[in-house]
């Protein structure tokens, strides 16, 4: 790979592993036996065991990579406590009381991650640094106005509008026509996060057991016998916290989840003071297109990350780099002599409800399908998780046991999602 826009330095990897590389657990065995066995050591599995390890349990969390390997080290670190559905989606299928339910849980969640941030002392680079919306069109920019002005009752929120003419203040680009500012919404370093998260697991006693992929599953009388490539481990509980890299291992969660990828790129580093007038308040960044782009500047301020999907079938990200960093140029076309340092990718779970999950089939315990919203979702769903593992009353919550579908034919291999984009990007153009 030649590209000429890109530094000396390029890595086809997260640009958080720069600074935090991808942990070892170097000498772990797996146990024969466990009280508690988690499969995939991500925000939701992590929260789960911290759980139930802290409450006595023998946990063992195993992954079939490095810990975190999956979109827990790879999202672009943007927070929003927010689900697909809006209120008005969600009362024609449940009514009003539900559809309440479900979105202030969902905002409860993004509270929730920021005091266990707080009370634990995670060095994460955490921030309340607001979300701008941008309008891609002026049509969209006036559903904007109406979402500021006609918000449900009970579900209001601090929300701006801010001008076209006045956007310059927000970012320095003309490819918008104006925005929102969602002033609640924060931002964090995900592989700081995920790496400060875990060392409280393993202080707590669990074990974490990397490169050691679950193969099968089989019931018994004293819970779950799991063949993994390191042995067999005997379970008393199982969790599958996989979420958008669930395989065939649990044919029935693997049905329900749609694994779409999503790319990213970082810059090399700028001089602070151009990068601050790329996006003065250091927000973090989305737009009203169906196929969305969404972008902030990293932690120490320097680099813009950058992500979206601007291919219709899954790629590799740096057969994809071209495309996305053209997707870059086209909001900010004075980044032309800005060479890229990372790209990579990462597997998003989509739900056809666009709803998490979180519940018990078979025995099997599961939490996943955050649809973009992984950062506080998993968390506080890996959280609340645990707790029901436990018995406690306080981890019900209102995702529990809702009808999580599929669709006929599908297995787990999105072959409906080339379509799908095409046709987003269509709606994107007439909007």
């Amino acid at each position: 790979m030649s590209y000429a826009f890109c530094s000396k330095d390029f890595a086809a990897k997260p640009y958080w592993w720069n600074g935090t590389p991808r942990p070892q657990t170097v000498g772990a065995t797996l146990p024969t036996q466990t009280d508690v066995l988690v499969i995939g050591s991500g925000y939701t599995g992590l929260q789960c065991a911290l759980q139930t390890a802290q409450a006595g349990r023998h946990t063992t969390v195993i992954d079939a990579e490095d810990l975190g390997w999956g979109c827990s080290s790879r999202n672009g670190g943007q927070i929003s406590g927010e689900i697909k559905p809006d209120f008005n989606q969600l009362k024609r299928r449940y009514g009003s009381d539900q559809a309440l339910s479900l979105i202030r849980e969902a905002r409860k969640a993004l509270e929730w991650l920021g005091e266990f941030v707080e009370a634990q002392q995670i060095d994460c680079d955490y921030q309340r640094c607001g979300r701008f919306v941008a309008a891609h069109s002026p049509r969209q920019f006036k559903k904007l106005i109406a979402q500021a002005e006609q918000q449900t009752p009970g579900l209001e929120q601090t929300l701006n509008i801010i001008g076209p003419g006045d956007q310059s203040s927000e970012i320095d680009s003309r490819y918008y026509h104006g925005g929102l500012i969602v002033d609640s919404h924060c931002s964090l370093d995900p592989a700081k996060y995920h790496s400060a998260l875990l060392q409280k697991v393993q202080d707590s006693g669990a074990e974490t057991i990397d490169h050691c992929a679950a193969m099968h599953i089989e019931a018994n009388k004293t819970g779950f016998r799991v063949t993994t490539s390191q042995g067999v481990i005997q379970t008393n509980e199982l969790v599958i916290a996989t979420n958008g890299y669930s395989g065939n291992l649990a044919a029935w969660q693997q049905r329900r989840v749609i694994p779409i990828g999503s790319y990213m790129l970082a810059t090399e580093a700028m001089p602070i003071e151009r990068a601050e007038k790329l996006m003065p308040h250091n927000r973090v960044f989305s737009d009203t297109r169906k196929i969305v782009v969404y972008f902030r500047r990293s932690p120490d301020g320097r680099s813009l990350i950058f992500g979206g999907r601007v291919s219709v079938y899954e790629s590799d990200p740096i057969k994809s780099l071209p495309s996305l960093r053209q997707e870059m140029l086209r909001i900010f076309p004075q980044l032309e002599d800005v060479k890229i340092r990372n790209t990579w990718m990462g597997f998003v779970a989509y739900t056809f409800d666009g709803l998490p999950h979180l519940g018990k089939k078979e025995g099997i315990h599961y939490a996943m399908g955050y649809c973009g919203s992984g950062i506080c979702l998993a968390s506080y769903l890996g959280h609340r998780l645990g707790q029901q593992l436990l018995g406690q009353k306080e981890g019900a919550t209102a995702f529990d046991q809702q009808r999580f579908q599929t669709r006929p034919f599908y297995t787990g291999n999105p072959w409906f999602l080339a379509p799908s984009v095409r046709y987003y990007q269509m709606i994107d153009r007439i909007s």
